[in-house]
C-alpha cells in the first residue's frame, strides 16, 4: 500500500531568536523563527522557567499581532474633533516639540496638572521613575481597576499574594482550591500546574459563579453567588476552628496570633499591639508567665495568654479570632442562602481541607534555622494550596475577602510550607518594607518619593495642607485610604468634574480608556471630548501612546506610536513584576528580533527622549546632555541603588548575579541565554522564607534586601485599626464626618465580610459579570486574525432558571438594564452558572472604525460591552457627594457588583447590538479583506 511521504519537521526558518512573549501577562519564553528577516513562526522556548516550551493560542498568534493592519505607522497630531479619528502624520521631532510645549510650562508652574497613567505596560518601575522625575503626584498603572485588592490584601496580611507574587507547590499539593481566577492571566503556568496535580491524583475544587475554563475540569464546583466569597471563606474558618483543625504551632511561631492587643478603651492605642520600650510587639510567655518580646530566642508564646494591667485584660489576636469566627453568624447554616452553597457542602469542603492538611501532612528531611535562632530538623507542610485572582477582588468588599482567604491559608499552616502556597522572589516582604506614597510636589522639582505604596495610618495619606486630595484620582485619601495601586478608573471622571482640581494634560500609555478599560464607556467618551463654555476642551491636552489604532487613539491630540513586542526592548525586572518561580529568582528581556518597518519607537525610549528634552533629573548628564540613548541603554546602565539595576544577570565582570556594576555586554548575555536569567534558591532556603535565615541571607546576597528582614504574618492588620481609631475621634488627623461610620464598619483589623455594593433597587436583582477569554488579552486580541476565529462575538450567557422563566429560545435577544443604562444583545443558555448570574466575555465588542476592522466585523455588530451598564460612580444619594464605585478601603473598581434586570425582546432589525456608539475614522484605514502571512 502506497503511503504519502510527509515531512513532519520542515525547515521553517533561517534563524531562531529567543525573546519573551507579550500576548498576555505570563511572560513566557518564545522561539521566534526568522526567515529572510521576517517572522515565520513562533513556538515555546523549552528552556524557559515559566512555560517550559508550552505555548497557548495567544502566544502562537503573536505573529498576527506583529503583522496586524491596525498598527500605527507614525506620530500623529489631531486635525478633526476629538473622537473623530482624523489625524495628520508628523515626524518625531515635531511630536516631541508638541509634547514638550505642553509639558514644560506645567512642570515649571504646576506639575500636578500632568496626569500620567499607564495600562499593563510591564515597565512600571521605569514609568513611575519618569513621573517622579517630572514631579507630578498623578501617576499610577492599571492595578486600581484590576487586582489591587488581591495584591494589597496579600501584602498587608502575609507579605505577598497570588500570581506574580507566588504559586502553589504544584509538585506536592493534594488539594487545590481556585477562587474567581481570571483565565487570561497566568494561564500557561496554571494549566501546566493543573496537569501536574491531576496526574499526581490531587483534587481540584473551583469556587466561581461561572463554570468555564479551569473550573470546567475541577473535581468539584461551587457556583457561588457573586460577592459572597468572603462569607463562604469565613464559614470555612468557623468550621475549622470549631473542629480544632488549625495549626497551632504555626500560628504561635510565625504569625501575630499570640501578640497581645491593647484592650483599654480609653487609650489612643486601643486595638493596637502592645509594645516594649524598643517598639517590639509583646506576647505572653507561658513559661515565664510574663509579657515578652515576640522574637526573643527562648520565648514561648501563649496563644491564649492574657496580661492584666490595672485591671484591664489584654488578650491575644488569637482570642479575638476565636471570639469573632466561632460566632454563629459564620456557621454554614447561617451563610448558605446568601452564598448559594448548601450548608452540608460547606461543611464537607471544610472537612476535606482539614483531612488533607492534617492527615496527609508532609515532612521534608531538610534542616533549617528560623529568625529566633532555633534549628528545625525538618520542614513540615500542609498540602492544601489555593489560588485566586480578579473574581473575588473586583467587589466593594474585595480587600477584606482577599484577607479572609489568606487567613484561611494561614490557620491551616499552608503558606510557605511544602504542599501549600509558596512565595516568588522578591517576595515575601511585609507592607512595612515597601515605600509609603509620596505627594509633595513643587515646580521644576522631582516628587519627594515614589507615588504608590502602603500606608500605615492617617499620617500617610496623600492630602494637601487643607485636607483635600493631592492626587487627581483621590487615591490615598479618606475615601479610599489604602489604594496601593492608585485609582486609574477615576482619573478621567475626576478631571472632567474638576474634582479635586482641573488638569492640563492627560498622558496615557496602553490604556484603552475610551472603550473596554473604563466603566461608563459612553460617558467616558463624552467626557474626553466635552468642551467648556468657551468651546475649549475640558481636558485641554491628551497625549496617548499605543501600538494599534484602538478606540482611545481617536480621543488623543497627539499620538506617540509604540512598536509591537517583537520590535522593542523591554525589561521584566525584579524591580517590577519579574518571572520568578518559588525555587528561583528570574528576570527577562524583550529585544527587537525584527526591526520596525514603520516610523515608530518603543514608548519607554520615547519617554527617555522626552525626559532629556525636559531636563528631568536622572535623564540628563551634568552638562545637560541626554544620559541614556534609549531604553536598552537605560536597562543596562541605570542603577536604582548602587550595584542594583533593572536586570540582575551578568553584572559587573559578567559573572555577578543580583549585585554588581553595570556591564555593557549584559543584554548580549541575556540574548545568548534565551532572553532570561535564573538564580536558584538553595534547597535549605526554599520554604519558610519569611522566617528562614538561609533565605533571608540569600536574598541579601543577590540584592533583594539590604539586610535580613524576617517578620510575622499579620492576621490583625494594624493600619486598618489606626484608621478606625481616627474615625472614633483619636489623633490629630481626622476623617470627614460623613465617612466615619463607613471607616468604622469596613476597616476591621480582622478579616470580615459585608455585603458588596450594587443596585439597591429591588428591580435589579440579577448579578452580571464579565470574564476575560483565555484566547484574548485585554482588547488586543480582537484585531488578531487568528484569535478572531475563536472569539469573534460574544453572547450574554443565562442560567437555566432565568432562561426558562423568560421563555428564551436559541437565537433570542434580551435587553439587559441597570440603574445606569441598558444594552440589547444576543443571549445563549448555559446551565453551568450560578442560578442568579449572567455573564459574557469581556473586550470582544469593538467600536466601528477602530482596530482596522471593517464595518461589518462581527466584533462591532454582534459583539458588545457590559461596561455600558457600569458607572464609575455610585447612584446619587442626595448628599451632593461623588461616591466612587470602588472598594472603600483600596479603591479597586467594583466591576463585579453590577446588578441588572433581564427582559426578552425582539432582535433589532439589523441584528446589531445596542447601544450603537457610531463609528470613528481610523488613521490607518481598514485592513484587507483577507490577511495572509506566508514566509517562503
Amino acid at each position: 500500500m502506497n503511503q504519502p511521504v510527509l515531512d513532519l519537521s520542515p525547515q521553517v526558518s533561517d534563524e531562531i531568536r529567543k525573546t519573551t512573549c507579550y500576548m498576555c501577562a505570563c511572560r513566557c519564553g518564545i522561539d521566534v523563527h526568522i526567515k529572510d528577516g521576517k517572522v515565520a513562526y513562533i513556538q515555546g522556548n523549552r528552556d524557559h522557567p515559566v512555560n517550559r516550551g508550552v505555548l497557548c493560542a495567544k502566544g502562537s498568534a503573536g505573529i498576527m499581532q506583529h503583522n496586524a493592519p491596525s498598527r500605527l505607522r507614525a506620530p500623529m497630531k489631531r486635525t478633526g474633533p476629538r473622537g473623530s479619528g482624523q489625524f495628520e502624520e508628523i515626524g518625531w521631532d515635531e511630536a516631541y516639540a508638541i509634547a514638550e510645549g505642553w509639558l514644560r510650562p506645567i512642570r515649571e508652574t504646576a506639575p500636578e496638572k500632568l496626569a500620567f497613567f499607564t495600562g499593563r505596560d510591564q515597565s512600571q518601575s521605569f514609568t513611575s521613575w519618569w513621573a517622579q522625575a517630572f514631579g507630578t503626584p498623578n501617576y499610577a498603572a492599571h492595578g486600581g481597576f484590576c487586582s489591587v485588592n488581591m495584591a494589597a490584601g496579600g501584602i498587608y496580611t502575609m507579605g505577598g499574594a497570588f500570581w506574580e507574587f507566588g504559586q502553589p507547590d504544584w509538585d506536592r499539593t493534594r488539594l487545590f482550591i481556585l477562587f474567581g481566577v481570571a483565565e487570561d492571566h497566568d494561564s500557561n503556568p496554571i494549566k501546566m500546574g493543573l496537569g501536574k496535580i491531576k496526574k499526581n491524583g490531587a483534587r481540584v475544587v473551583g469556587v466561581n459563579p461561572v463554570r468555564s475554563g479551569y473550573n470546567a475540569i475541577a473535581d468539584d464546583w461551587f457556583g457561588i453567588t457573586p460577592g459572597t466569597d468572603g462569607l463562604l471563606i469565613l464559614s470555612l474558618v468557623h468550621c475549622l476552628m470549631k473542629a480544632g483543625k488549625i495549626d497551632l504551632e504555626y500560628l504561635r511561631d510565625f504569625t501575630d496570633a499570640p501578640v497581645l492587643i491593647d484592650a483599654d478603651p480609653a487609650s489612643p492605642k486601643h486595638g493596637l499591639a502592645l509594645l516594649d520600650d524598643d517598639g517590639h510587639k509583646l506576647v505572653w510567655d507561658r513559661t515565664e508567665k510574663r509579657a515578652r518580646c515576640y522574637d526573643a530566642p527562648d520565648v514561648n508564646p501563649d496563644l491564649a495568654g492574657v496580661w492584666v494591667v490595672d485591671g484591664i485584660r489584654h488578650r491575644t489576636v488569637f482570642q479575638h479570632m476565636a471570639e469573632k469566627y466561632l460566632s454563629p453568624e459564620y456557621a454554614p447554616e447561617a451563610v448558605a442562602a446568601r452564598t448559594g452553597i448548601a450548608a452540608p457542602r460547606i461543611r464537607a469542603l471544610a472537612a476535606e481541607i482539614a483531612r488533607v492538611a492534617f492527615d496527609e501532612a508532609i515532612e521534608l528531611p531538610i534542616p533549617w534555622t528560623d529568625f529566633r535562632g532555633r534549628r528545625h530538623e525538618t520542614m513540615k507542610g500542609r498540602p492544601v494550596a489555593m489560588h485566586a485572582m480578579r473574581g473575588i477582588s473586583a467587589h466593594a468588599n474585595g480587600f477584606q475577602t482577599c484577607r479572609a482567604l489568606h487567613l484561611l491559608q494561614i490557620i491551616i499552616g499552608s503558606v510557605e510550607t511544602p504542599g501549600g502556597f509558596r512565595f516568588k522572589p522578591p517576595y515575601p516582604k511585609p507592607a512595612t518594607a515597601h515605600p509609603k506614597p509620596h505627594r509633595r510636589h513643587a515646580p521644576n522639582a522631582p516628587l519627594d518619593g515614589p507615588h504608590l505604596g502602603f500606608v500605615h495610618g492617617p499620617e500617610d495619606l496623600a492630602l494637601r495642607d487643607d485636607g483635600t486630595p493631592a492626587r487627581i484620582d483621590k487615591a490615598f485619601t479618606w475615601e479610599n485610604p489604602m489604594s496601593a495601586h492608585g485609582m486609574m478608573h477615576m482619573v478621567i471622571s475626576n478631571a472632567h468634574a474638576g474634582d479635586p482640581y482641573r488638569i492640563d494634560t492627560l498622558f496615557m500609555y496602553m490604556a484603552n480608556m475610551a472603550w473596554n478599560s473604563s466603566m461608563n464607556t459612553s460617558g467616558t467618551m463624552a467626557m474626553l471630548s466635552d468642551t467648556d463654555e468657551n468651546g475649549d476642551y475640558v481636558i485641554p491636552h491628551i497625549i496617548y501612546s499605543d501600538a494599534y489604532s484602538s478606540e482611545m487613539v481617536a480621543y488623543a491630540d497627539l499620538i506617540l506610536p509604540d512598536t509591537t513586542y517583537l520590535e522593542r526592548h523591554d525589561c521584566i525586572s525584579l524591580l517590577d513584576r519579574p518571572i520568578c518561580e518559588a525555587e528561583a529568582a528570574a528576570d527577562a528581556i524583550r529585544w527587537p528580533v525584527v526591526e520596525p518597518d514603520r516610523n515608530v519607537r518603543g514608548f519607554q525610549s520615547a519617554l527617555i527622549d522626552l525626559g532629556a528634552r525636559l531636563g528631568l533629573p536622572g535623564f540628563v548628564n551634568d552638562d545637560g546632555s541626554q544620559k541614556f540613548a534609549d531604553y536598552a541603554d537605560y536597562m543596562v546602565r541605570h542603577e536604582r541603588r548602587p550595584g542594583i539595576g533593572p536586570l540582575m544577570g551578568w553584572r559587573g565582570n559578567g559573572e555577578e548575579t543580583g549585585r554588581g556594576a553595570p556591564n555593557p555586554q549584559q543584554l548580549d548575555r541575556y540574548i545568548d541565554n534565551g532572553g532570561f536569567c535564573v538564580a536558584h534558591i538553595p534547597e535549605a532556603a526554599q520554604f519558610y522564607k519569611p522566617w528562614n535565615m538561609a533565605y533571608q541571607e540569600w536574598a541579601v546576597e543577590i540584592g533583594l534586601f539590604d539586610k535580613a528582614s524576617p517578620y510575622l504574618f499579620t492576621l490583625w492588620c494594624e493600619p486598618l485599626r489606626r484608621f478606625q481609631l481616627a474615625a472614633e475621634g483619636h489623633g490629630s488627623i481626622q476623617p470627614p464626618d460623613h465617612l466615619r461610620d463607613r471607616i468604622r464598619a469596613t476597616m476591621d483589623p480582622l478579616p470580615i465580610w459585608y455585603p458588596p455594593g450594587g443596585a439597591e433597587d429591588g428591580e435589579y436583582t440579577v448579578h452580571a459579570l464579565t470574564q476575560r477569554p483565555m484566547a484574548m488579552y485585554h482588547s488586543w486580541g480582537g484585531q488578531n486574525a487568528w484569535l478572531r476565529q475563536i472569539h469573534g462575538h460574544n453572547p450574554m450567557y443565562l442560567p437555566t432558571d432565568l432562561w426558562e422563566r423568560h421563555g428564551f429560545a436559541q437565537g433570542d435577544w434580551a435587553r439587559i438594564a441597570s440603574p445606569h443604562g441598558n444594552i440589547t444583545v444576543p443571549v445563549a443558555h448555559m446551565p453551568a452558572l450560578n442560578g442568579n448570574t449572567i455573564w459574557t466575555w469581556n473586550a470582544i465588542g469593538k467600536r466601528r472604525g477602530a482596530w482596522g476592522l471593517h464595518d461589518n466585523a462581527p466584533e462591532s455588530n454582534e459583539g458588545f460591552l457590559l461596561n455600558h451598564l457600569i458607572h464609575e460612580l455610585m447612584p446619587p444619594r442626595g448628599d451632593g457627594m461623588r461616591w466612587s464605585n470602588s472598594d472603600p478601603i483600596t479603591g479597586q473598581a467594583a466591576w463585579f457588583d453590577l446588578k441588572v434586570k433581564v427582559e426578552r425582546v425582539v432582535a433589532p432589525a439589523d441584528r446589531v447590538t445596542r447601544p450603537d456608539t457610531g463609528a470613528q475614522a481610523s488613521p490607518v484605514g481598514k485592513g484587507p479583506d483577507e490577511l495572509a502571512w506566508v514566509v517562503k
